[in-house]
């Protein structure tokens, strides 16, 4: 890459640059921010605005022995994730550092196997099945909201908002995945949430050779969990197969789950190799995918809302207009224009995953530059959702007017749910769920930054509050 005038720091043997990225990460988090800002750039990704001043916009550094070549052209970024789709995915080190959280489900399948995986989900999240979901959202976010009036009748004024978010968001996924087996989807829920800070953990020594089989405390750990997920998920579904296997249902049930083992079944008699393991997969991938994400997601957004009082007012009063004291609908969601741009500025400034990384599977080309197979590519999503010269001087600002007139060019410099084939394919689901609750809760609550608060984001997978969203919390009058 050097002889194509692409440079990075040196890296060293085995580690590469990753005490470098932990130096500094560590420097820029170990304050809280002085005030609400969302200039984070520089403390989420301190080592992409040094290595980026120093070496340009394209570089490369080492993640122990996998070397990362950066690149923040939004044509190139386009490029890869469309043209090569099939051609770059994930790399070994993602694959081993996620195998024992959620497996070889979508989010980690390469090739044929995405691309037969994406084919057996994708009816899940499409048409009818998708629009029938927003019923049980609605019963969901109603208990969630219940919670929040007995918390205030109790006399507690202030709440911590994300504890209500990841509350929600992990019920609707339990029972839209699991359905009648909710209880059960919950143990999983509580599992994997464990399972996610082991492995989140875990990574960091990935870099060692034979580091996986080492007899340590984590490793144990995860074995463990792992295990006890797996008989959970090995009973729902084994109990749904045996239930059409004897006659007692005529299929495997209306829920995420139901529709897997479904389309899995159609794959095998035409040939392609599903089992159990697959399915599994699967769903831990959905719950990890279904909960995190959107419960970030609706927790930043309140953020935004209680420190911006004006647009917390707008939203409340476009819900009230279209909804006019019924619960929202689906065919209500469409006509959320100023929720939906708000949505999408609290996407912008605090997306999902601050970087998202493929691996090139053969020789590619992008642009002028040469990319040579097993070289993996670092899209740095944080920096350019915060570039200046996309976004304009504003860009660390909240300002949904951005997405009024749509200046920008979506999968190109807006790409929180990734471009392409392999973009998420619950991003509608996700976008569904988050309306509904946000305009649930802002018919019923108003809601505005607690003195508490102290503002600190922090990369733990995805971009979280250190110390959560506390909020003042008010109910409207009916």
């Amino acid at each position: 890459m050097e002889k194509q005038g692409v440079r990075g720091p040196k890296p060293r043997p085995l580690i590469g640059n990753i005490l470098d990225v932990a130096d500094f990460v560590s420097q820029s988090t170990a304050k809280d921010m002085d005030h609400i800002t969302h200039d984070t750039v520089n403390r989420l990704l301190p080592h992409y605005v040094a290595w980026s001043k120093q070496y340009g916009k394209r570089f490369i550094y080492w993640n122990g022995v996998e070397p990362r070549l950066c690149i923040t052209e939004t044509e190139l970024i386009k490029e890869l994730l469309i043209k090569y789709s099939s051609k770059a995915g994930k790399s070994w080190l993602q694959r081993e550092g996620t195998k024992h959280f959620i497996g070889r489900g979508l989010l980690m399948a390469n090739g044929s196997d995405w691309h037969h995986q994406r084919h057996i989900a994708a009816p899940a999240f499409m048409g009818e099945r998708l629009k029938s979901y927003a019923g049980l959202m609605v019963e969901c976010t109603k208990k969630m909201l219940q919670s929040l009036q007995n918390a205030v009748e109790s006399g507690q004024t202030e709440v911590e908002i994300g504890e209500y978010m990841t509350r929600v968001s992990a019920d609707i996924i339990s029972r839209t995945e699991f359905n009648s087996s909710y209880e059960k989807g919950k143990q999983i829920f509580h599992l994997l949430t464990e399972l996610q800070s082991l492995c989140h953990q875990a990574t960091r020594h990935l870099c060692l050779p034979g580091s996986r089989f080492y007899p340590s405390n984590y490793n144990r750990q995860i074995k463990s969990k792992k295990m006890e997920v797996d008989r959970l998920l090995l009973e729902i579904i084994q109990s749904r197969k045996d239930c059409v296997e004897i006659g007692r249902s005529s299929s495997y049930g209306n829920d995420l789950l139901g529709i897997l083992v479904s389309e899995m079944e159609k794959k095998r008699s035409d040939g392609f190799n599903t089992n159990l393991q697959l399915i599994m997969d699967e769903c831990k991938t959905f719950f990890f995918a279904g909960h995190e994400t959107t419960a970030l997601l609706l927790t930043w957004t309140v953020m935004l809302l209680a420190s911006n009082p004006s647009w917390q007012e707008k939203v409340r009063a476009e819900v009230n207009e279209v909804c006019n004291g019924e619960t929202p609908s689906i065919d209500h969601l469409s006509k959320f224009n100023l929720l939906n741009m708000v949505i999408n500025e609290s996407l912008r400034l605090y997306p999902p995953a601050t970087l998202l990384p493929r691996m090139a599977f053969e020789d590619i080309k992008l642009g002028d530059l040469h990319v040579p197979k097993g070289l993996q590519i670092w899209i740095p999503v944080l920096a350019i959702h915060h570039s200046e010269e996309i976004w304009g001087k504003d860009a660390n600002e909240f300002n949904p007017d951005r997405f009024a007139s749509k200046p920008f060019a979506p999968g190109r410099h807006f790409i929180p749910f990734a471009t392409g084939p392999r973009n998420c394919i619950g991003q509608s689901f996700a976008m569904m769920e988050a309306k509904i609750i946000l305009a649930m809760l802002i018919s019923r609550f108003s809601f505005h930054i607690s003195d508490s608060y102290r503002h600190a984001p922090v990369v733990v997978l995805t971009i979280k509050p250190k110390h959560g969203v506390q909020v003042y919390l008010k109910p409207l009058n009916s």
